[in-house]
């Protein structure tokens, strides 16, 4: 078997052959901390932590780099509009950034590079390319010269006389292309501001991330990828800046996942259907985002609604509830092998692109076969399958919490919602197990099927009562 990858560069699939035996280097383009993270941001950031748990599944040492941009026109102007110094602002939603990949379970990062650390490598990136000819200076601005480079398009199959002659009435006349683009910008008053050989000012948006994926991996490295809203300007724009300074290619692979529409609209707060990342786990598991997105190939564009996400919701409740079964039916047998059919299947699938819906399918049958076999009181090697279950939905982050644990924080979750407490709610069980001592049937129905309406679901056992949230 082998893993294959679309690269938007090629524009197919294409075997993974790292670059160095054994070890992946890979660079995803981070979040420019001006405000709260939103579910677009969660889809590229579950993305790349799924692409990254596998490849670790698969046995390669990643080094992974996400970096943080932390010097942009968005961050200055909030800061005006806030009175604050920019740092501050900044400050506050790395802060929340980190919060929000800590809700959602990804896997940290080898190094999250920030833009304003990397001002030395910039400026030497920057003078590398003048030096080269392919950048120059005007009152302190230094632009790159997009016509000097001759590959530029070649990823997003853009032409430069086409993108010309589409281009708006030009902004700045000092630039010989309306194309060319800043590399650095002069200091304005009331901006952050850095000395440079230019003069005081600070980095463009693209030159950034060529500085540091370049510093972090070397060049090239294996993968680069983001959103599809980055293959053009900014990931055209390091290829020109990275190949044009070190004449050799940034990267392998370039991974780009599909858009994300709410409710079959794009989301905007003007629509009211701006969902942050925070807003989300506040309502659900955060792995019922994860399942979501899971149950759409990473490259297509895909649909957020509710009703998506509570459905994905039942669906790893179904898994949780599957494997809580597994390990009762083997109590104290837990010597086993992982069945090997299983994760050859699991690995057909993912090795064919990262294809997670596929293989949701292979996982979901196997949730109903295992319980199936629980059912019927049936060995059929229930313990191997549990094993390979969980080995596969640990792989795509699905399972990163006992049965016990997770069922735990969707009761403390309801309780927080509800405003209630676990007393509260055993004080209504007690009522209704009393209500059945008496034989008063009627009663203990209209129990059960209240706490039902307020989703709780109860299951008598010989030794007591417990309730889980529907």
């Amino acid at each position: 078997m082998a893993l294959k990858i679309f690269s938007t560069l090629s524009g197919e699939k294409e075997e993974f052959i790292p670059l160095t035996p054994g070890e992946v280097r890979m660079y995803v383009c981070g979040v420019t901390v001006y405000d709260s993270s939103h579910i677009g941001h969660a889809r590229s950031l579950l993305t790349f932590d799924t692409i990254y748990r596998y490849l670790t599944f698969l046995g390669y040492r990643v080094q992974f780099v996400r970096n943080f941009t932390d010097v942009d026109d968005k961050i200055i102007k909030k800061a005006q509009d806030e009175k604050l110094p920019c740092e501050t602002i900044t400050e506050r939603y790395i802060g929340e950034f980190h919060r929000d990949t800590e809700a959602l379970g990804l896997l940290a990062p080898s190094s999250e590079p920030r833009a304003t650390l990397h001002l030395a490598e910039i400026i030497a990136l920057i003078d590398k390319l003048e030096k080269k000819g392919l950048a120059y200076q005007v009152d302190g601005d230094v632009f790159y010269s997009v016509r000097r480079f001759p590959g530029y398009g070649k990823l997003s199959g853009k032409k430069i006389d086409e993108l010309e002659a589409g281009a708006r009435v030009e902004i700045d006349e000092r630039k010989k292309s309306p194309l060319d683009f800043a590399l650095w910008k002069s200091s304005k008053p009331g901006e952050p501001t850095w000395e440079s050989p230019w003069g005081p000012g600070r980095p463009g948006w693209h030159i950034e991330c060529s500085a540091m994926s370049t510093k972090y991996l070397g060049q090239p490295f294996d993968i680069h990828g983001g959103g599809r809203d980055l293959i053009f300007p900014h990931h055209e724009n390091e290829i020109a800046q990275s190949e044009g300074a070190f004449d050799r290619p940034l990267a392998r692979y370039w991974i780009h996942n599909g858009f994300l529409n709410i409710d079959q609209e794009k989301m905007s707060k003007s629509l009211g259907n701006y969902l942050t990342i925070q807003e989300i786990v506040q309502e659900h598991e955060a792995v019922a985002l994860r399942q979501l997105f899971l149950a759409s190939h990473y490259r297509s564009p895909m649909d957020f609604s509710r009703e998506g996400l509570q459905e994905a919701a039942r669906a790893v409740d179904r898994v949780y509830e599957t494997i809580d079964r597994v390990e009762r039916f083997a109590g104290t047998r837990r010597v086993a092998a992982p069945e090997p059919s299983l994760l050859h299947a699991f690995r057909l699938q993912m090795d064919d692109d990262i294809n997670t819906p596929k293989t949701l399918a292979l996982i979901f049958d196997e949730v109903r076969s295992l319980n199936r076999l629980l059912d019927e009181k049936k060995n059929g090697g229930v313990l191997e399958r549990g094993l390979a279950l969980k080995m596969m939905c640990t792989a795509l982050g699905l399972l990163q919490d006992t049965p016990e644990v997770f069922f735990g924080k969707k009761k403390q979750r309801w309780l927080r919602q509800q405003n209630s407490t676990d007393e509260a709610v055993q004080k209504v069980i007690a009522a209704r197990n009393q209500a059945r001592k008496d034989k008063n049937w009627l009663e203990a129905d209209r129990i059960r099927n209240e706490l039902l309406e307020k989703g709780i679901v109860l299951e008598d056992s010989p030794s007591g009562t417990i309730w889980k949230v529907k």
